[in-house]
């Protein structure tokens, strides 16, 4: 009795479990049926109102399990969708410096502006519900590392005239390095049926 009455947070093992099945549930449920009428509810409703309860549930779990990879989905879409025009800034400047397959990869319309920069962030969720949950998170995977590329050559140019803000860029790059390792990391968990 004396427990119930101690101030604390929730049990973490009961809130990974949850975040565990809630991620299970949201993705079986879409993928299995394959109603498109579901899909495009559930598409339109993340895209007007975001579903941040349950992805705060998410965003503590591990970042290479299903609930943690879906986090970074959402949080990659929701950062795309909230300042279209600076992450297509930093999507285009990252492109230049790695003039690698990443820009293929994440599949982006070039040239990339705002529009097509959301498009991208769309087309990334809807393949998290249909196609190759793989494919989805290797292209978000791809689009983080051109993030990530576009920040440290800002974090750069800052360097000399704002140190503050080389730092504010250096931290988004790392993330976003970060947010891509963790991706491919959950793909290829995914793709020997062991992302959980």
């Amino acid at each position: 009795m004396l427990f119930e009455y101690l101030p604390g947070g929730e049990d973490p093992a009961v809130l990974s479990r949850i975040a565990h099945e809630s991620a299970q549930a949201l993705l079986s449920r879409v993928r299995t049926e394959r109603d498109p009428e579901v899909l495009e509810r559930l598409l339109s409703y993340v895209q007007t109102h975001g579903i941040d309860a349950i992805a705060e549930l998410w965003s503590g779990s591990l970042p290479d399990s299903l609930p943690g990879a879906l986090w970074r989905i959402y949080l990659l879409h929701a950062i795309i969708r909230k300042d279209p025009d600076d992450v297509s800034g930093l999507y285009r400047l990252g492109v230049e410096q790695l003039r690698g397959i990443e820009e293929a990869v994440a599949g982006a319309a070039a040239p990339t502006g705002p529009d097509e920069i959301v498009q991208l962030a769309d087309r990334i969720l809807r393949g998290v519900f249909e196609g190759d949950f793989a494919i989805a998170l290797e292209r978000a995977a791809a689009f983080s590392r051109i993030a990530a590329a576009g920040s440290a050559h800002l974090a750069d140019q800052a360097d000399v005239r704002s140190p503050e803000e080389a730092k504010e860029f250096t931290t988004t790059a790392l993330r976003f390095s970060q947010y891509s390792e963790h991706l491919v990391a959950a793909a290829r968990r995914w793709r020997v049926g062991g992302l959980d």
